[in-house]
């Protein structure tokens, strides 16, 4: 099978499962996706943004028809993002792929800790909007930074500042959208692109990721939402140290 074909496929995977969890496909494509192509900030994190602009679009309609998004809240966080995002693109074009990667793997085990930590939620406790707005802020800076979109840190932040799964994974997939391109622009200049790679993982991630994000809106509980969130978190974090050995 060619190399086309297993990163067509893997990507697709991947999109189903960040479709449910309403995140954009680039939190798990970036450490994927280097395992086939050799420039991280000028092949990689590119494409991944570009995917992860697109899947968090299609599983943000999947999660709009369930009424899972709260407009007014999505596109404020949607607007911090957008600004932020691409300062850390910037930073990226000057930084040590080593230390990104570094940064990376030390933010995943951060949010599995948080995610797996017994708390008990109270269903009277009213979600902090304006606390999650201040969050978004560095989020974005680092999201852009790693190339992966800020859908991968903002959405369990969301849950962490009082909002219920599901509502956070669709304001989260509504709010990456805008970010994801923005922190695109300072890669296009030196982005190198393979037009049929690109195109593949494209249609392959949407449509898996409009799936997947059905498949939570109808199907599966808050809490399995986010010790799914969870699983995944170190599910990749073991998977890009084995790949790092």
């Amino acid at each position: 099978m060619s190399d086309l074909w297993i990163m067509t496929i893997g990507l697709a995977i991947l999109g189903f499962i960040s479709g449910m969890l309403g995140l954009g496909v680039a939190f798990a494509a970036v450490p994927f996706l280097a395992l086939f192509l050799p420039d991280l900030v000028h092949q990689v994190q590119p494409l991944t943004l570009l995917l992860n602009g697109v899947t968090a679009l299609f599983a943000a309609v999947a999660f709009a028809r369930s009424g899972f998004i709260d407009w007014p809240k999505a596109i404020g966080l949607t607007a911090v993002a957008t600004i932020i995002a691409p300062l850390g693109s910037l930073l990226a074009q000057y930084t040590n792929p080593t230390i990104i990667f570094g940064i990376y793997l030390a933010a995943v085990v951060f949010l599995a800790y948080t995610l797996f930590r017994p708390v008990k939620r109270d269903p009277n406790k009213v979600a902090n909007y304006r606390l999650a707005l201040l969050v978004t802020v560095p989020i974005s800076v680092l999201a852009g930074l790693l190339g992966i979109g800020p859908g991968f840190l903002l959405m369990p932040a969301l849950i962490l500042v009082g909002f219920e799964a599901k509502h956070a994974a669709g304001m989260t997939a509504l709010a990456v959208t805008l970010p994801s391109f923005s922190a695109l622009l300072p890669h296009l200049s030196t982005a190198i692109w393979d037009p049929t790679l690109t195109i593949a993982l494209v249609v392959a991630g949407s449509i898996a990721s409009f799936i997947g994000a059905r498949v939570t809106s109808l199907y599966v509980p808050p809490l399995r939402l986010k010790q799914l969130f969870g699983v995944v978190i170190v599910l990749m974090t073991l998977y890009r140290i084995v790949t790092m050995l």
